[in-house]
């Protein structure tokens, strides 16, 4: 079973923020909306995108204008006074009708007094309708096995978007067991899942806030769920690197989970910067 679908056509998209929203204290949720967003094409729950947005001092939103893989190598040929930076970015809902897409932000750095806060936390905090954006389509990782088997999902706060897409699209009839890693309780929110859907919410400050992201997922997941003999699960786990490559050596080798059934996305790594 393939673990990733890339999009078949793609292009850069121009778009502008029309509203933000604070959905909590570590998380912050943008509405763009443009009429480039006709050409996307939605492939699935957890799909992400490329995300450009300004340097401070930039005036005008220089993008790349390369396709498919294209892009990265323009990108870094770009003069560093004009290059913008750039993320990945879970698509949080799209609609088509209103050409218009929902991103959610995970803060980081100390956004409370916005002093510390990264680039992205800081565009974020601070974006204003009619501020410009661009987006390029990723791929998707979720895509469990044709007979529909418990699943289990697992992410830290930058795959929570993500997770909650998959837990609110999902089919009435899913059983599965979701862990949703977060800074601090104040992140925890209602989640409209299928009845047969536990969800187990993690939050840092309850235990060791210093924590590297996803170790509590993974110490807890690992603990404390089991696979039942003779069953089968599909396991989706996304987050800081060290989550996924963890969580599937203990699936893989101490529950017997063939990789077949498992999708694992390393959305970023501690300590390292992304290249935008």
């Amino acid at each position: 079973m393939p673990r990733h679908k890339s999009p078949t056509r793609r292009r850069m998209l121009r778009a502008e923020v029309t509203r933000t929203v604070r959905t909590s204290p570590s998380f912050v949720t943008l509405t763009v909306q443009g009429p480039d967003l006709a050409d996307f094409d939605p492939m699935g729950v957890d799909q992400s995108c490329r995300f450009f947005f300004r340097r401070d001092g930039q005036r005008e939103l220089a993008m790349p204008t390369a396709s498919h893989n294209g892009w990265l190598a323009q990108f870094m040929l770009m003069r560093p006074a004009v290059r913008p930076w750039v993320r990945l970015y879970t698509v949080r809902a799209f609609r088509p009708e209103a050409c218009e897409m929902d991103i959610e932000f995970v803060l980081h750095g100390d956004h409370e007094d916005h002093g510390d806060a990264g680039p992205a936390s800081a565009f974020a905090l601070h974006a204003r309708p009619g501020d410009p954006v661009g987006l390029f389509p990723e791929g998707i990782g979720y895509l469990p096995t044709p007979a529909a088997p418990p699943q289990l999902l697992v992410g830290d706060e930058s795959a929570v978007p993500a997770l909650l897409s998959i837990l609110e699209q999902s089919p009435p009839d899913l059983t599965a067991d979701a862990y949703l890693e977060v800074p601090t309780g104040r992140d925890i929110r209602p989640v409209a899942a299928p009845t047969g859907v536990t969800v187990h919410w993690l939050p840092r400050d309850d235990h060791d806030h210093t924590a590297v992201p996803g170790q509590l997922a993974l110490k807890t997941v690992t603990s404390s769920w089991k696979l039942l003999p003779g069953q089968r699960v599909y396991c989706w786990v996304a987050g800081e690197s060290g989550l996924p490559t963890g969580l599937r050596r203990h699936l893989v080798k101490d529950q017997g989970v063939p990789k077949s059934d498992i999708s694992f996305l390393g959305y970023w790594k501690h300590g390292k910067s992304s290249p935008g």
